[in-house]
């Protein structure tokens, strides 16, 4: 172009049709590009801020912002952890914590908190609203470095959990020469592997560098005042170390924290092993309202030790979810460590002396009818708070031989004894006014036909599971506005015979019945070969 030309009456070349975008799009949100900004003078920068600070998606409701991340992240699981409602279906939130599940840390998500203002505090408040940490001096060290250099992430932490680790790994290089002296000779009992020779596998040994309950309870004190939910995880293995309360024996302290309602224990036996353990935590935690403890297997220990424990609750504790033994497997005869309970304790008269001042009750384990039979006996129908019983039972405790106390739909013993605890279950309505929903279950993972192990619901005035002519008369004395929904009389519709074997259902056949008389059980119980 020469010098001469009008440069304004150029006008360029229309671009091509088939081009998907014929107009170049101003981009949108807070997202800004700092070459395009570098290269533009100061008055088109500043067009571009206001432009971007009245973007559509800046303008979007709040509600709309969190409906896209949860999308993007999932819906928080943990989310119920400061608003939980009260209400009949308790006890299924109530074992809805061990599958809580913490968001994703990864690049790409945290990333995001990179678009708006706006998002990067709702994602803040994602990211830490459920954090975890080892339990060890290095790693409380690090967390705490990290909140004080970011203040402001402190109150977005809402579930704070620790897990102790129970083992580690020695290191090659710390091990020490022994040598064994004898008359004649020196014999090493370690030697250090010459070039070449294959090097044995790793050692472990118990952890020297765990934290105490004391510098735990100190540490979420003083880093995260908005905690309301606090979870420990003792872990597990054969002969575990006991986590340590107090940091100085001799000292009988643990800092109090006044925001913790709910307490969720893994792995319990680790952590709770007297009754005096558990009060002291409680003590520490004067607010509680919410106490999930479990254990990894069933041991004597653990029911002798929370026997002790139950009837000894803090009044303002409302909520219980315990869990004593977790394999939904049953069983040809009781195990050896159950004579061991029997022989010391009742332990479902301790459970039941709990049930006057808790108004949720969640249990996995064994039971009998005497625990509805004393919780019954211990409560007063004016001023009972207990609104849901949801148990999972293991087998049914009762005094008959060794050989003679196994559990299954084969089982005829097992079924009679599910019965009666099903009928003290009933009874005690009358005078457990409050409870709106009852569940009692049991669940055999080796079933050949899942769908028949036997289960009882009363959830809003509708019955369902197994019945019997004792049943409903208990029923209609206790709770005379409850009935059963359906009356089965057989069990066609949930098994399927040939040549005189049990087949198994396929896979379309109904998942439950919502009937089952407890004398169709006794087709089961007749010398049928099940295959």
């Amino acid at each position: 172009m020469e010098d001469g030309e009008d440069k304004e009456n150029i006008i360029p070349p229309a671009r091509p049709s088939s081009t998907p975008f014929p107009q170049q799009e101003i981009p949108e949100g807070d997202i800004q590009c700092m070459r395009h900004v570098e290269a533009t003078d100061a008055s088109s920068a500043c067009s571009y801020t206001v432009a971007a600070s009245t973007s559509a998606l800046c303008n979007l409701p709040l509600e709309i912002h969190e409906c896209i991340l949860d999308h993007l992240f999932g819906v928080r699981l943990s989310a119920s952890a400061t608003t939980r409602a009260s209400c009949a279906g308790r006890s299924k939130v109530l074992r809805g914590w061990s599958t809580a599940l913490r968001h994703s840390r990864r690049r790409d998500v945290w990333e995001l908190a990179l678009v708006t203002e706006k998002w990067r505090q709702l994602i803040q408040e994602r990211l830490y609203r459920h954090i975890k940490i080892k339990a060890t001096r290095e790693s409380v060290d690090q967390a705490m470095v990290w909140f004080e250099r970011h203040p402001h992430l402190c109150r977005y932490v809402k579930h704070i959990e620790f897990w102790f680790p129970v083992f580690q790994q020695r290191s090659p290089a710390t091990r020490t020469l022994r040598v064994l002296s004898t008359s004649n000779q020196q014999t090493p009992l370690l030697t250090v592997p010459q070039p070449g020779e294959p090097v044995a596998g790793p050692t472990y040994q118990t952890p020297n560098n765990n934290c105490t309950l004391e510098e735990v309870f100190g540490f979420v004190r003083y880093a995260l005042p908005e905690a309301c939910v606090l979870s420990l995880e003792g872990g597990e293995r054969k002969k575990p170390p006991m986590v340590r309360q107090f940091r100085d024996p001799n000292s009988r302290f643990i800092p109090v924290l006044e925001k913790i309602t709910t307490l969720v224990c893994k792995s319990q036996w680790n952590l709770i092993r007297t009754n005096e353990d558990f009060q002291n935590i409680a003590a520490a935690l004067p607010n509680l309202t919410e106490w999930h403890g479990s254990y990894a297997k069933g041991k004597s220990k653990s029911y002798l030790c929370m026997g002790t424990i139950l009837p000894r609750l803090p009044t303002h504790l409302t909520n219980l979810n315990l869990c004593l033994e977790s394999d939904f497997r049953r069983e040809a005869v009781s195990p050896s460590f159950w004579g061991k309970v029997c022989l010391t304790t009742h332990f479902c008269v301790g459970m039941a002396k709990a049930m006057p001042t808790l108004e949720h009750f969640a249990y996995t384990g064994r039971v009998c009818h005497t625990f509805f039979d004393t919780a019954a006996s211990w409560s007063n129908p004016r001023t009972t708070r207990l609104k849901s019983i949801d148990i999972v039972v293991k087998n049914v405790c009762r005094a008959t031989p060794q050989w003679n106390n196994g559990s299954g739909i084969t089982d005829m013993s097992f079924i009679l004894a599910f019965e009666a605890l099903v009928i003290s279950a009933v009874r005690a309505l009358g005078k457990l006014t409050a409870v709106e929903l009852l569940q009692i279950k049991f669940i055999d993972l080796d079933s050949i036909v899942p769908s028949l192990n036997p289960y009882f619901e009363l959830k809003d005035n509708r019955c369902t599971g197994i019945w019997s002519d004792t049943i409903v008369e208990a029923l209609n004395k206790a709770r005379p506005t409850a009935n059963f929904a359906t009356k089965s009389d057989g069990l066609d519709d949930a098994v399927f015979f040939k040549d005189g074997q049990l087949l198994r259902p396929p896979p379309l056949a109904k998942p439950r019945p919502d009937s089952i008389k407890v004398s169709s059980y006794m087709t089961l119980c007749g010398g049928i070969t099940i295959t």
